[in-house]
């Protein structure tokens, strides 16, 4: 079989591709906002989702339309869903709930994140956008460290405006480069989309496993130093 025709063998993918934008902006705002808003998103795989949707849009004809628009979409899923966290962790007060012996959320990840921006406030919630799970758990320790909600949200939104071209566009681009080779844009499409599926899978099964561990109260007062609400 000649590589030109492997392609049309394979269906280019066809259940993804012929779902359309529609199907990769349904899953990348969710994604995001979920990642940003709440303790779920902890378990999500959003870096990798987001260099899945560049590529996926690179096989699209109207392609750098969509992945520019996505862009602009996903600052604002981003935004908001740190604005969610934020006033979540600030209705919750200083005493947040841990789970004991938990991987991610645990006393020692809250007393790391706190004393991040205790340290480092603006810069540490411009950082956070990069650390998968610190981008999570910042926006709730913020609010219930009372961080000024004026600095908070500018920093957030720089780093959600950074954060999402960049990674979207490394796929696009990638994608772009991956177009060249007929028949290995399907197989590499597969082969991502379906390691995002195996990864939500088994986040959520960990989300669930974190969660039913017994509660466990962190409070920031006891945390070393106050976190600078400046």
């Amino acid at each position: 079989m000649s590589a030109a025709a492997l392609p049309i063998a394979m269906g280019r993918f066809d259940p993804l591709i012929s779902a359309g934008p529609a199907l990769v902006w349904t899953v990348v705002l969710t994604f995001v906002f979920l990642e940003c808003a709440f303790i779920i998103g902890l378990f999500l795989p959003g870096d990798s989702m987001l260099i899945t949707a560049g590529v996926v849009m690179a096989s699209h004809a109207d392609g750098e339309a969509q992945v520019w628009a996505l862009s602009l979409g996903t600052m604002v899923a981003a935004i908001a869903g740190n604005q969610v966290g934020y006033v979540f962790g600030q209705r919750t007060g200083h005493h947040l709930v841990a789970r004991k012996n938990g991987r991610y959320i645990n006393t020692r990840n809250l007393a790391r994140v706190t004393e991040l921006l205790r340290r480092h406030g603006f810069l540490a919630v411009l950082v956070a956008r990069w650390i998968p799970w610190v981008r999570t758990l910042c926006p709730m320790v913020a609010g219930a460290a009372h961080m000024d909600h004026r600095k908070y949200t500018v920093a957030s939104t720089i780093g959600a405006i950074i954060w999402a071209p960049v990674l979207l566009l490394i796929g696009y681009y990638a994608g772009g480069f991956l177009e060249r080779v007929p028949w290995l844009m399907p197989a590499v499409i597969g082969t991502l989309v379906v390691g995002l599926v195996i990864g939500t899978v088994i986040g959520v099964r960990h989300y669930r496993q974190e969660m039913s561990r017994p509660a466990e109260d962190f409070d920031l007062d006891a945390a070393p130093a106050g976190v600078d609400a400046d």
